[in-house]
């Protein structure tokens, strides 16, 4: 009796087998080598804040703060009280330019998107003419990744409610230092919170750091957006 293992079937058997764990092994290869193509968020994010550093050094835009999330377009140089305080745009324009070339794109009216770095920049809407400033994130959906692009008076509220005092002043003052606030309406809506007394306090002190630095080159010559 002929021995099975040596059978022509056998033989065809063996070299199929032998084919198929080729195949499973190439096709394995692939997988790797896709999973290694996909980008990671968190490093694409960390790319792409680098590059938003680098906007620092022009004097219109600029990271305000990286722990809080917000991002400063240059307002104005004198303020009056009763201005309304929103990104207009020309200021909306001049920051849809500088992040586009990143990679973000305008999936809203108030958001834009980095899909590959898992980030938004969201423009919080202007609600009424009588909305304090100190109010205008508060009905935005920012995840912890997200940056919310503000006029430096709504940056500065921002500073007064997240921060101790002391923090809160070191930041207004390099704030103002390159894009001065509407401390008058700011003063306006100071609320009796422990916070707000204590800022109140100081006013007078950020007054005069804005007023010098307004003053001042290179900002003495700086003009708006629009």
């Amino acid at each position: 009796m002929a021995d099975s293992k040596n059978t022509p079937q056998h033989g065809i058997k063996q070299h199929t087998l032998l084919r198929r764990l080729l195949g499973g092994f190439a096709t394995s290869a692939v997988q790797t080598d896709e999973v290694a193509f996909v980008s990671d968020p968190t490093a694409e994010r960390e790319q792409v804040l680098a590059k938003m550093h680098a906007f620092n050094g022009e004097p219109y835009f600029q990271i305000a703060d990286e722990t809080l999330g917000l991002l400063s377009v240059f307002d104005d140089l004198k303020y009056d009280r009763a201005d309304v305080d929103m990104i207009s745009p020309a200021m909306r324009k001049h920051v849809v330019t500088k992040l586009g070339p990143l990679g973000f794109r305008q999936i809203s009216g108030t958001v834009l998107e980095h899909v590959k770095a898992d980030m938004r920049v969201h423009i919080p809407k202007f609600h009424a003419l009588g909305a304090s400033p100190f109010d205008i994130t508060r009905y935005t959906d920012k995840r912890a990744q997200d940056y919310c692009l503000l006029t430096p008076t709504q940056v500065a509220c921002q500073f007064i409610d997240h921060y101790v005092l002391d923090d809160a002043v070191q930041r207004i003052e390099a704030l103002v230092k390159k894009h001065p606030i509407n401390l008058l309406k700011l003063g306006d809506y100071l609320e009796g919170k422990p916070k707000h007394r204590a800022f109140r306090e100081v006013l007078g002190h950020i007054k005069l750091k804005q007023r010098i630095a307004v003053e001042s080159e290179p900002l003495c010559r700086r003009r708006s957006l629009g």
